[in-house]
C-alpha cells in the first residue's frame, strides 16, 4: 500500500512539473492588470540586476532628502500622482524606480532618535558619532573645542578632492547647516556656523567656524595631509549668506532683507576672501547671476539667501529670485562633468525637514516632489554606466498616514471612507485628516501662505480642532498634533536608500547608516590611493 502511495505521489509531482504556471492560473487572474504589471516589473528588475555587474564608477552623486522618512515618500508619491490626475497610490517618485534599495538604521552613538549632524557625519565619513557634532568621532565632547583635535574624520568629499575628482555641495538650507557642513567641516558643535555663534573659549582655543572652514577648505585639507595638492571645492550652492558677511551694513547684498545682513563679528568678508582666492571663479547670489554662469565655468560659489533658501512653493516670492534644486543639480553636473577624472557631488533638499518641523505637510511633500525631479535630472544628464546615484535621507519625522480613506482620496484632505462621499467622523464627532503629526506646533489654517515657517508666529495648538468646512489641502494648512511642542521632532525609525549605477547592487538589506560611505568609497576607490 505504501509503495502505491509513493508511486502516486511521484506521478502527481511529474504531472504538475509538466504543467506551466500559466496553465494553472484562472483566466481572470491572468487577465488582471495587477498580475501583468507585477510580472513586467519583476522581469525588468531581473534584467537590470543582470546588467549591473560593474562595481567601479567614475562619478558618484549622493542625494539626501533631509527628514525624508518612508511616510513622506508614500505621501509625496500620492500627491505627485494626484497632481497628474491619477489616484496617486500606484505611482512612483523617480528614484523609487531604481533597481536596488536598502533599509537604513539612523540612530546616533548617543541617541535613539538622531539629528542631522550625527547622521550626515556617518553617511559621509563611514563612522557613526554623537548628536550635534560634525566631522568628528564619538570621543568628542560637544561644545568643547579642545576635544576636536585628534578626533577629526575624513569625508568622501575630502578623499575625492585628494584623488583629483571635482567636488560639489548643494543645499536648499544654509550651506553651513548640519547636513552640508558635514561634508567639509570639523566642529564640536553644529551651531558654530560663524564666529558670532561660538563661545569665546572656542575662538581663543583655535577652533574655526563652519563658514570659514568652507572658504578655507583647500588650505585646511592641504595642511592636514602634507604634500597633498588640491584645488578646492568646485561647485557650492545654497543659502546662509549671513554667516559669510561681516556685521556691517556696507557689506549687505543687493537683496538683503535685514538692515544688517551679515552676522560675523570678526570683520571678515568671506565672500571677498573666496573671490580673492579664486579670481577666475564665479560667485552668484540671485537668479540673474545663476542664469549668467558661463558655459566654460569650472568653479562656482552661490549664496542665494541670508538664511535658508525658500521652500519650493515660496520660491517665486524671493526678492531677487532663486534657482530650483533641479536647476542647481543640472548646472552642477554640467560644471563638474568637465573633469575627465570624474566628480563627487552631494545634493541636499534641506527644507523637507524644516516644513515637517513647522508641522506643514504641504511644503514637506512639495519639496520632496522637487527633490525627485532633481534626481531625475541627474539620471537624464549622466551616463548610467559610469555614474552611481544614491538617494537617501538622514532621518525621519513623526509624520503619519492614518484613518481609512478610500483610494484616490486627496492625501492632504480629510478622511473619506470607502463608499462614502462625506468626511468620516472621529469619536468626538469631528472630521480628521489623513496625514498628521505626533507632536509639534499643531493646527494653523494659513490658507494660501506658502512659507511654512509662518507657523512659528504663534504658540502650539495641541489636540483636536473643528475642521468642518476647512480646506486642508491648501499650502498654509498645518496639521493637528497630539503633543504640543515648539517644533515637531525627528523620528527614530529606519529610512530608505535607493541606488542606481555601478556598485548599486551592493545596496541591499538592512544596513547601518555609515555603510553608505563605504558604498561611495567602493565605487570611487577613494581610500585606495
Amino acid at each position: 500500500m505504501k509503495i502505491k502511495k509513493v508511486a502516486a505521489a511521484i506521478a502527481l509531482t511529474l504531472t504538475f512539473s509538466a504543467v506551466s504556471h500559466a496553465d494553472v492560473l484562472p483566466q481572470s487572474q491572468k487577465d488582471s492588470s495587477w498580475y501583468s504589471a507585477a510580472q513586467t516589473k519583476l522581469t525588468t528588475k531581473t534584467a537590470q540586476a543582470q546588467a549591473t555587474q560593474a562595481t567601479k564608477a567614475k562619478n558618484v552623486i549622493l542625494f539626501v532628502g533631509d527628514g525624508m522618512g518612508i511616510s513622506t515618500l508614500t505621501a509625496a508619491r500620492i500627491l505627485q500622482g494626484q497632481r497628474n490626475n491619477q489616484s496617486g497610490e500606484e505611482g512612483y517618485l523617480s528614484f523609487e524606480e531604481f533597481p536596488y534599495s536598502a533599509q537604513v538604521k539612523t540612530y546616533n552613538v548617543d541617541a535613539q532618535t538622531p539629528d542631522s549632524a550625527g547622521t550626515m557625519t556617518a553617511i559621509i565619513s563611514g563612522v557613526k558619532t554623537d548628536v550635534g557634532v560634525i566631522g568628528v568621532d564619538e570621543d568628542i565632547e560637544r561644545g568643547v573645542c579642545s576635544t576636536v583635535a585628534g578626533n577629526e574624520l575624513i569625508t568622501a568629499t575630502e578623499l575625492a578632492e585628494i584623488k583629483g575628482l571635482s567636488t560639489g555641495i548643494i543645499s536648499t538650507a544654509r550651506i553651513t547647516h548640519a547636513t552640508p557642513a558635514a561634508t567639509y567641516a570639523k566642529s564640536a558643535d553644529r551651531n558654530w556656523e560663524d564666529v558670532s555663534d561660538m563661545p569665546e573659549d572656542a575662538v581663543t582655543g583655535g577652533c574655526e567656524d563652519i563658514a570659514s572652514q568652507l572658504v578655507n577648505f583647500e588650505k585646511n585639507l592641504e595642511a592636514r595631509f602634507v604634500g597633498t595638492d588640491v584645488d578646492g571645492l568646485d561647485f557650492v550652492m545654497g543659502g546662509g549668506r549671513r554667516h559669510f558677511l561681516p556685521k556691517d551694513e556696507t557689506a549687505n547684498s543687493t537683496d538683503a532683507v535685514s538692515a544688517i545682513e551679515g552676522d560675523r563679528t570678526d570683520e571678515r568678508n568671506l565672500v571677498t576672501e573666496w573671490q580673492t582666492q579664486y579670481p577666475d571663479a564665479t560667485y552668484v547670489m540671485d537668479q540673474t547671476g545663476f542664469d549668467a554662469i558661463s558655459d566654460d565655468a569650472t568653479k562656482v560659489f552661490g549664496l542665494f539667501n541670508e538664511s535658508h533658501m525658500q521652500y519650493e512653493a515660496d520660491r517665486a516670492n524671493d526678492v531677487a529670485g532663486e534657482p530650483s534644486l533641479t536647476d542647481m543639480t543640472t548646472k552642477a553636473i554640467e560644471v563638474l562633468g568637465k573633469n575627465d577624472n570624474g566628480f563627487f557631488l552631494t545634493v541636499e533638499s534641506g527644507r523637507i525637514d524644516h516644513a515637517h518641523h513647522a508641522g506643514n505637510a504641504y511644503n514637506a511633500l512639495n519639496d520632496t516632489i522637487e527633490f525627485a525631479k532633481a534626481v531625475q535630472a541627474a539620471v537624464d544628464n549622466t551616463n548610467p554606466e559610469e555614474t552611481l546615484i544614491l538617494v537617501t535621507a538622514d532621518h525621519s519625522h513623526v509624520f503619519t498616514i492614518a484613518g481609512y480613506p478610500k483610494r484616490g482620496n486627496p492625501i492632504l484632505g480629510q478622511v473619506v471612507a470607502v463608499g462614502a462621499t462625506t468626511p468620516s467622523l472621529a469619536a468626538d464627532d469631528m472630521p480628521y485628516t489623513t496625514v498628521g503629526y505626533a507632536n509639534g506646533l499643531g493646527f494653523r489654517n494659513l490658507v494660501d501662505e506658502t512659507d511654512a515657517d509662518a507657523a512659528y508666529a504663534t504658540g502650539p495648538v495641541a489636540g483636536r480642532v473643528e475642521l468642518n468646512g476647512v480646506d486642508t489641502t491648501t499650502p498654509g494648512f498645518h496639521q493637528e498634533t497630539t503633543v504640543p511642542m515648539g517644533s515637531e521632532t525627528h523620528a527614530g525609525e529606519d529610512i530608505s536608500l535607493h541606488a542606481k549605477g555601478p556598485g548599486a547592487q551592493l545596496a541591499q538589506g538592512v544596513i547601518e547608516q555609515n555603510v553608505v560611505f563605504h558604498l561611495i568609497n567602493q565605487a570611487l576607490e577613494l581610500t585606495q590611493q
